[in-house]
Formats: structure tokens, C-alpha cells, sequence
């Protein structure tokens, strides 16, 4: 290979990598270090690297700013030191940077662009076959859905007894012929004949997650990584310290340069048995000190909420705690952590047999409508029985649900919204209503209200004796807009006393 190799341009917020050779005649993954330093006018960041296999060491860069830079590469894994210039041009369309933390329960672009978080749950999508891969990708860029949840380490559960294409070590699984259902939950995390080096990685496996990340980034789309989770018969949720720090660091430099990256600490961490909390502050402290670009980081539960005022934890990742309530909770969540609520589990779409996975259409839209007007934001998933068992929620490929098509119109709405997000208002004790803070008074207002399962024939709305308002009546499962009139003083709306219905309400003069 050459010496060195480097793209001399890159435009602002894409990875720039630097590929270098380097020793590999002991274990490349353990005892030797690579790190660059990259400057410019108005930053300088150091970044890890790491060993790609073949005697090959990566590092990647993020330039948040469109001017040259330089950069140094070096450490124990050569005598020598490399370096180089290049130059960053601005973003193309489609790129605005990381997703940020704004106004407090709110997300935006780092170049200010409103993002609204409509996502979704596809646990190991990328450990699927390639057709399926693929087929997954085809079904994204087709949909609302702008985050997707996925795992670095594959899954085991129900519908889930496949092996992965690749494993995150060196080393042979155990014999799967021996799972059945009726033996399922003895093999979580302790099924024998499992040998992993967990000191030595295989890059292959890595090298397909991360280009799925960039895939998505491509696409617009944010790749939410859950870098650990309970559901493992290999052992990958039982490693000791050193080697839960290893693959911490390694997967840091690996993905943190990706600007659509979120980090999830875990799904249903509660669930991890063998973790206790110092670990999660560990490995929290470990992103903190090495994400070097400050990406969005939480932590998802199942039972016991982590500590959500934890001031690592950029927002909240939330399962719902009750089987009726779910976005009914936003508003006191909101007021309790002060930080963007984001139900990343509020259960599935489908008709398996578990009441988290058997919710009609209707009732994930209306979960998402009642998040959106509490102030929050709400996650899909979908788990349809299949007969080859390729449920969208881990494996991907098509969407069946009748949900997915009624986030578009969600999403519009969302678009619509004349400032950054919308805050919870209190209204009559039947609606759930939020408005869009920060519009100057001369302007009136900006006001929606959900009437969810309720079925009004009509409502009646009062502002002030000033300002003239226009009505819309929106369904959400039809997905349309009627104009309802434009009134002033003491009005009424007429409704068509169907569920799912909203109106919207914007001052107009």
C-alpha cells in the first residue's frame, strides 16, 4: 500500500480518513496506539485511530469549518510520522452537520436547520444478508424516518435464533443446532461453546457496520448506535473491564467522525445483569473524553429509568413504564429532566404474541400525535409475524404496518411549525394542545390541539378580541387538511366526529 493515503478535499462535516501502514506482528489491537492532530484557523482536535486488518491503521476526522487544515498521525504503531494538508468545502445539500441539543427540548442541525426525530427500531438490520440489507435501505428511502435504532453486536430472542454474517472478534460461536424454544432464555449470555478473543477484533465486521452508518448518512438519516445490550448468547454482554473498555475505545474511533452518529449506551441496560452503574459512568466518561465531536448520548431502559439528569446524558431515551400509558408521560418527563423526550419504545406495530408488539396502526399514530403535542418525540417499530421470521423491528426488509405512511404527514406538520418545535400548553382537561413559543406577540399565535380517541362534532376556541385566527381541521389517519373558516373573538370549529383528529390554529392578521 502507499505510505499514506488521504482525500486533499473534503467538504465540511464529512470523514476525512487517513489510511497508513503499520506493525501488526504482535496484537496490533491492544499494544499499539495511532492518533491524529488536526488544525485549522478555528479548531484543532485530536482524534484515536485504529487497526483495520492488514496491516493497515485508520484515523478519522470531522472539519466542522470549510478552510485547510493539517494534520499529524502518529504513536507506537510506526516510527514515523505522517502528515499532511488539506482543504474543506462547503456542505452539499443534503448535509447539515450533527444533530445538536436546542432549546432545551429540541433538536436543530448544527447549521441551525430545524430536525424533528421520527424514528425507528431495526435492532441488527445490519447483520442481515446483503439482499436483505438492501431491501431495508430501498424501504428508508421511502419513509419518513429519519433515525433508526440498531446494535453493533448481534441479537438473541425470539425470532431472532439466526447467526449474524460476521461477529465483532476473532474466534467460533456456539453450536446454534442446539436452541429451541423451549431452551431460548437459558443461552442468554452463557450458551457453551463460545470462543472469542475479546483482545482481537475483526475488522469485517466493523468495516459492514460502519457502512451502513454511512449509508444512512447519505440518506439523511440518523444512525442511532446501541453499543451494548442484554439479548447475547455469544457472551458479548458479560466481557470484563478491560475488554468492555477496548471495544469502547475502539468503537469511538472507529464511528465518531460520522456525522449522524447518536450513542446509546445500551438497550434496556437495567436488563444487564453484569453491569452495574459505575460501569455506565465509566464508559459514559469514556465518550465524554474521547468523541471529540460531542455527539448526542443517552440510555435506554426497560423498567428502571437510568438517571436522565446525569449531565452526560444529552436527552432522554425512553421504553414506556405502563402498558396503557405511554406519551401521556412527555410532559412531566419534560419537566423532570429538562432535557428533549424521545420514546424510543412506546411498543410495535404487529400482531406477535407480546402485548409490546401487537398495537393496531391506529394506536402508534395516535402515540405519536400525543408525543408531538406534549412536546416530545416518538419511535416506531413494527412486528408483523412472518413465516421466515423477518420482522422489521430486528431484521428489516419491507414495512407491512399501515402507521409508517401516516409519519409523513406527521413529519410535514412538524416542518410547518413556524419555530423551532412546539411547547405544551395547558388547554381543557379532553385535548392535549401545544403552541410554538417565540412568535411576536403582534403575530397572535400558533396552536395545535389532538383530540386522539375522542370523537367531537365540534370545539370552541377563544384567544383575544384582536387578532384574526384561521382554523384547519386535520385528520391524521386520512392524512388531510380542511380550512375551516377565519374567525375572531369566541369561535367555533366544526369537526366530523371521527377520531384522530387535530386542528390547527394560526393567526393570520
Amino acid at each position: 500500500m502507499k505510505e499514506i493515503s488521504y482525500a486533499k478535499t473534503v467538504e465540511r462535516w464529512e470523514v476525512l480518513e487517513v489510511t497508513v501502514p503499520g506493525y501488526s506482528d504482535h496484537n496490533p489491537f491492544t499494544d499499539y496506539t495511532i492518533q491524529g492532530r488536526f488544525c485549522s484557523k478555528n479548531e484543532e482536535k485530536c482524534a484515536d485511530g485504529f487497526y483495520d486488518g492488514d496491516g493497515v491503521y485508520k484515523v478519522r476526522f470531522m472539519p466542522s469549518f470549510e478552510e485547510p487544515y493539517t494534520f499529524e498521525i502518529k504513536g507506537s504503531f510506526s516510527e514515523k510520522t505522517y502528515r499532511g494538508s488539506f482543504d474543506v468545502t462547503s456542505p452539499k445539500e443534503n448535509n447539515h452537520g450533527p444533530v445538536r441539543v436546542a432549546d432545551t427540548y429540541h433538536f436543530a442541525y448544527e447549521d441551525g436547520t430545524p430536525y424533528y426525530p421520527v424514528g425507528t427500531t431495526c435492532y441488527v438490520w445490519s447483520l442481515q444478508s446483503q439482499e436483505l440489507q438492501e431491501r431495508t435501505l430501498k424501504t428508508l428511502a421511502d419513509s419518513a424516518f429519519n433515525k433508526i435504532r440498531f446494535c453493533i453486536f448481534p441479537k438473541h430472542y425470539d425470532y431472532n435464533l439466526y447467526e449474524p454474517i460476521s461477529y465483532p472478534y476473532e474466534g467460533t460461536p456456539c453450536d446454534n443446532s442446539l436452541l429451541t424454544k423451549d431452551n431460548l432464555y437459558d443461552y442468554i449470555g452463557r450458551a457453551p461453546g463460545n470462543h472469542w478473543d475479546f483482545m482481537r477484533f475483526n475488522p469485517e465486521h466493523f468495516q459492514r457496520f460502519e457502512k451502513r452508518v454511512k449509508d444512512l448518512m447519505d440518506m439523511g438519516i440518523e444512525a442511532d448506535v446501541i453499543v451494548m445490550h442484554p439479548y447475547d448468547r455469544w457472551g458479548f454482554s458479560m466481557m470484563d473491564k478491560e475488554a468492555d473498555d477496548l471495544y469502547w475505545n475502539y468503537v469511538i474511533a472507529r464511528l465518531s467522525a460520522y456525522r449522524n452518529v447518536w450513542w446509546s449506551l445500551a438497550n434496556e441496560y437495567d436488563l444487564m445483569l453484569h453491569k452495574n452503574l459505575e460501569d455506565w459512568e465509566r464508559y459514559a466518561d469514556i465518550i465524554c473524553k474521547k468523541d471529540v465531536y460531542n455527539h448526542l448520548r443517552s440510555i435506554h431502559n426497560c423498567k428502571s429509568f437510568y438517571d436522565y439528569s446525569r449531565p452526560w446524558i444529552t436527552h432522554c431515551s425512553i421504553q414506556r413504564q405502563d402498558v396503557y400509558k405511554t406519551a401521556e408521560y412527555v410532559d412531566e418527563w419534560r419537566i423532570r429532566f429538562k432535557k428533549p423526550i424521545v420514546l424510543d419504545e412506546i411498543a410495535y406495530e404487529g400482531n406477535i404474541q407480546y402485548g409490546w408488539g401487537n398495537l393496531s396502526g391506529q394506536e402508534m399514530v395516535r402515540r405519536f400525535w400525543e408525543a408531538t403535542c406534549r412536546g416530545g418525540y416518538a419511535g416506531h417499530g413494527e412486528t408483523y409475524m412472518d413465516p421466515n421470521n423477518i420482522l422489521w423491528w430486528s431484521h428489516g426488509g419491507e414495512l407491512h404496518g399501515e402507521s409508517p405512511e401516516r409519519f409523513k404527514f406527521l413529519l410535514r406538520i412538524l416542518k410547518e411549525t413556524p419555530v423551532l418545535g412546539l411547547t405544551p400548553m395547558r388547554a381543557q382537561w379532553d385535548e392535549v394542545a401545544a403552541r410554538a413559543d417565540g412568535i411576536p406577540a403582534d403575530k397572535g399565535g400558533y396552536y395545535l390541539y389532538y383530540y386522539g380517541f375522542n370523537r367531537p362534532s365540534f370545539r370552541e376556541y377563544y384567544y383575544d378580541d384582536l387578532h384574526t385566527y384561521e382554523a384547519e381541521v386535520m385528520d391524521t389517519w386520512n392524512m388531510t387538511i380542511t380550512k375551516a373558516g377565519i374567525f375572531k373573538g369566541k369561535f367555533k370549529v366544526k369537526l366530523p366526529g371521527r377520531e384522530y383528529m387535530a386542528v390547527r390554529i394560526r393567526c393570520v392578521g
